[in-house]
């Protein structure tokens, strides 16, 4: 088989169980494999430690599906790991009720490097960001549609991702019916229309879930900002708690559209939302200098940093906003911050959290950490698979 050969002393991650192979820690490639094409990876002193995908254009030339050298990565194997994560879910899914939403798949995390596959309601919705996933992703349809019986399933592909892994955008059916432009889903007694053919990431934020119920839990009588609120999942959980008003706040007017749509669904008092258009740095600050307040704000921005390099950029962007937030909240107000940008560590998110109240002149305690549902697991030798670090605050 073709191999990857590692440099000396850089077999330890592997030893580790982590999935990833950087370009600096490769020594030499054997054979000519192609774009996606399984290879053995072995250490300076040529013993196989794992079978991973491989991709040329990468900077991850090769990602590990299996740490077990002697195993076969055929459609059997793929069967069996996604076995394995429906196993992980059997709480999520055994009392499933036909509209409900939940990740199947939740990429190097279920051992399946590149691979998102979400299901909403009926319908299955997919993302390969990789070499090896891209390669196999006829199987992971179909091998998903029945494992856990669905009407279709679409491939959502595209993203920074797949040009650093040399792959085009790919979006359309790739097995079963085709999926509908608009699937309804129910989560916590909320109904949502998801857009799976062009909504963020798969169509809607999973992974937020239990997050937005805790939302619901302590917003009676209060007003409630919910920037970079896409179609509304925080503002409709705060309503539904008793807040008083509720601002969308987006520059999206297809995702402040989508956000009435749902209220309207959930039979929510059109009088109870304003929709905003708008850039939220320059809109907060406007409300600052105009003394708006609020007694709590969600601040759910869109990953700002892809990249190690663009760090300090993003870190200096969540202090802007967080700055703002603490400036716009009213005394004993909550602050609900999250960062889904894995390259920013919990570590590093709490200081930039920390000196934005500094900064804002505001004494702040965290009252609770955040993180994913339950349904994004996270792998312990796979820590960036904690993505999603959130943080709620009240001010003094």
């Amino acid at each position: 088989m073709k191999s990857l050969v590692l440099k000396p002393g850089r077999e330890k991650s592997v030893l580790r169980r982590h999935p990833w192979i950087f370009s600096g820690a490769v020594q030499r490639l054997e054979g000519d494999p192609g774009l996606g094409e399984t290879i053995t990876i072995l250490d300076a002193k040529g013993r196989a430690l794992a079978l991973a995908a491989y991709s040329p254009q990468s900077r991850i030339p090769a990602r590990i599906w299996s740490f077990d050298p002697g195993e076969e990565i055929a459609p059997a194997f793929f069967r069996e790991k996604m076995r394995r994560s429906l196993e992980r879910r059997r709480d999520w899914l055994g009392g499933w009720d036909g509209e409900g939403a939940c990740r199947l798949v939740n990429a190097e995390s279920d051992g399946l490097p590149g691979v998102t596959i979400d299901r909403y309601g009926e319908w299955l919705v997919g993302q390969f960001t990789a070499a090896g996933a891209e390669r196999w992703k006829g199987e992971f349809a179909a091998g998903m549609l029945e494992l856990l019986p669905g009407r279709g399933f679409l491939e959502r592909s595209g993203g920074e991702s797949r040009g650093l892994e040399g792959l085009p955008e790919s979006v359309g059916p790739l097995a079963g019916e085709r999926v509908p432009a608009s699937i309804r889903i129910r989560e916590h007694g909320l109904l949502y229309e998801v857009d799976p053919w062009n909504g963020h990431k798969t169509g809607f934020y999973l992974d937020q879930r239990e997050n937005r119920l805790l939302l619901r839990t302590g917003v009676e009588g209060g007003k409630v900002l919910n920037a970079f609120a896409y179609t509304g999942g925080f503002g409709l959980n705060a309503a539904l708690g008793g807040a008083s008003h509720v601002t969308h706040l987006d520059s999206s007017a297809t995702a402040l559209a989508a956000a009435a749509a749902n209220a309207r669904i959930n039979d929510l008092a059109e009088a109870r939302f304003t929709g905003v258009k708008g850039n939220a740095f320059q809109v907060m600050r406007q409300w600052d200098e105009s003394g708006v307040r609020f007694e709590v704000i969600v601040l759910d921005p869109p990953k700002l940093a892809d990249s190690q390099a663009a760090v300090v950029r993003a870190a200096r962007a969540y202090k802007d906003m967080n700055r703002l937030a603490f400036r716009l909240l009213s005394p004993g107000g909550h602050l609900f911050t999250f960062s889904c940008s894995g390259r920013l560590s919990p570590e590093l998110f709490q200081k930039v959290v920390a000196d934005a109240a500094v900064d804002a002149g505001r004494e702040a305690v965290i009252r609770k950490y955040l993180s994913q549902s339950e349904d994004h697991p996270v792998d312990l030798g796979f820590p960036e698979g904690h993505y999603l670090k959130g943080l709620l605050c009240q001010v003094g």
